[in-house]
């Protein structure tokens, strides 16, 4: 049974320009009435086109992508929306550069489909490594540049001169909150804070 080919492409809204994987999906022989587009973020398979090519496809198509962060940057979803093209779908999926994530092909009596699952249980598990290793580095870095005494955040905004007067008139209530924080220029959120602070730091 031999079903129908169709293009998927998907850029970021910084990268606009979809010639490159408009090009290498007409060449391959996609029609560009079968050609998918979408402009918008890799985080979520929640997209426009994307919906308009999984209720249009059928058992036996075949979906054509340049590469693997075109359908999708989460791996997570990447590996779930995968299992649902293939294995409930019944539909082909193609990445033009890397030909082992090739559905329809057998590679030395292995089937297409379970080699490209392996290949992707491969590469999500890359990612999630490369992830984890990247907050880790992360976290050092920041260790490391506390420890050398480097802060982070905003500064530290300085304490009015009259700060101390002004608390102790809003301790025996001459002051409302209201009239503390304007006589200081602070919000009431800013005062209790440092209110907070001055109190914990005395007991």
């Amino acid at each position: 049974m031999q079903g129908k080919n169709y293009g998927y492409i998907r850029v970021s809204s910084k990268e606009q320009n979809i010639d490159r994987q408009w090009d290498a999906l007409l060449e391959v022989g996609i029609a560009k009435k079968n050609i998918y587009v979408d402009m918008q973020s890799g985080k979520t398979f929640n997209r426009p086109k994307y919906n308009q090519l999984m209720k249009r496809i059928k058992t036996a198509d075949c979906i054509v992508i340049t590469s693997l962060d075109r359908l999708g940057r989460n791996y997570t979803e990447i590996q779930e929306q995968w299992r649902i093209i293939t294995q409930v779908r019944r539909v082909e999926i193609v990445v033009l550069d890397m030909p082992l994530l090739d559905t329809r092909q057998n590679h030395e009596n292995l089937t297409g489909k379970f080699l490209a699952d392996l290949v992707l249980q491969i590469l999500s598990y890359v990612a999630e490594m490369e992830r984890a290793n990247i907050k880790k580095r992360q976290a050092e870095g920041i260790a490391s540049a506390k420890a050398r005494g480097i802060r982070f955040g905003r500064e530290a905004m300085p304490l009015p001169p009259e700060m101390e007067g002004v608390i102790q008139l809003w301790q025996c209530g001459i002051l409302t909150t209201n009239k503390a924080a304007q006589r200081l220029q602070v919000s009431r959120s800013w005062l209790y804070r440092r209110y907070k602070r001055i109190s914990e730091k005395s007991m």
